[in-house]
């Protein structure tokens, strides 16, 4: 009030200061009580609901922060060489926590959280993105990603309960190998069928895609995000790990 008397501030700037620090509280006070009713829905031990209420209370920059060093690890800082390729990529497995978040959003976000630190989730998602970055020169448009197109091939052999290792499986199978053989084989030849994701092979590819962690990611993207849930690719891929093992072994 001195100094506002005192004419050192306006009174606007001193009520636009004071409502900018309650809108703070605010936000602070919603989140608590979303922590609270999570752990009281779910029962949680104290050590889980210190580490609730440890990620929840993270400020948006900090939050900012902690995914954007998982996205790092897994696609490369902005700037590096070949990050510009996924740049789309991080903005859609980028979540943001609303101000006034659902329980089950506060619940989705620490688990989330916990799984972006794991060093082995890191390391996965590294291998799925090198295996996918691999045979597309530099400013290239980015290719269409193996996984889901096999999803497309084999959605309506899955559906119709065909068995993988079957005769009838075969047609199904072989589309999907010339489809993918053309993804990234090396400039002026063609990939062969069991080495057409980058020079990995495809089997080592869908097998890193299909671990049940980066689909867990994506569902609990989706709850922090407000978004309807991803299709699973789990059952197309588990239909063609099947199928090409058994190709393998034969």
């Amino acid at each position: 009030m001195r100094r506002v008397v005192e004419r050192e501030v306006s009174l606007p700037e001193v009520a636009e200061a004071h409502a900018e620090a309650i809108a703070v509280q605010i936000r602070t006070l919603r989140l608590r009580r979303a922590v609270l009713t999570a752990v009281a829905r779910r029962g949680s031990t104290p050590e889980e609901t210190e580490l609730m209420h440890r990620l929840a209370r993270l400020s948006e920059d900090e939050r900012r922060r902690l995914i954007g060093e998982f996205l790092d690890s897994a696609f490369g800082a902005p700037g590096d060489a070949g990050a510009e390729a996924f740049a789309g990529i991080r903005r859609s497995m980028t979540p943001e926590l609303p101000d006034d978040p659902e329980p089950e959003q506060v619940e989705a976000w620490v688990e989330l959280a916990e799984l972006s630190r794991d060093p082995g989730f890191r390391a996965l998602m590294r291998r799925v993105a090198d295996s996918y970055a691999a045979g597309t020169a530099p400013g290239a448009v980015p290719r269409p990603d193996a996984a889901a197109m096999v999803r497309e091939e084999v959605r309506p052999a899955v559906a119709a309960g065909v068995d993988p290792v079957s005769a009838e499986a075969e047609p199904v199978v072989a589309a999907v190998l010339a489809r993918c053989a053309r993804l990234a084989p090396p400039p002026g030849e063609t990939a062969p069928a069991d080495d057409v994701v980058g020079g990995g092979g495809l089997l080592e590819y869908l097998e890193a895609v299909n671990d049940p962690r980066r689909e867990r990611y994506l569902r609990l993207l989706a709850v922090v995000n407000g978004w309807p849930p991803p299709e699973s690719l789990t059952p197309a891929l588990d239909w063609t790990l099947r199928a090409l093992r058994a190709r393998v072994t034969q």
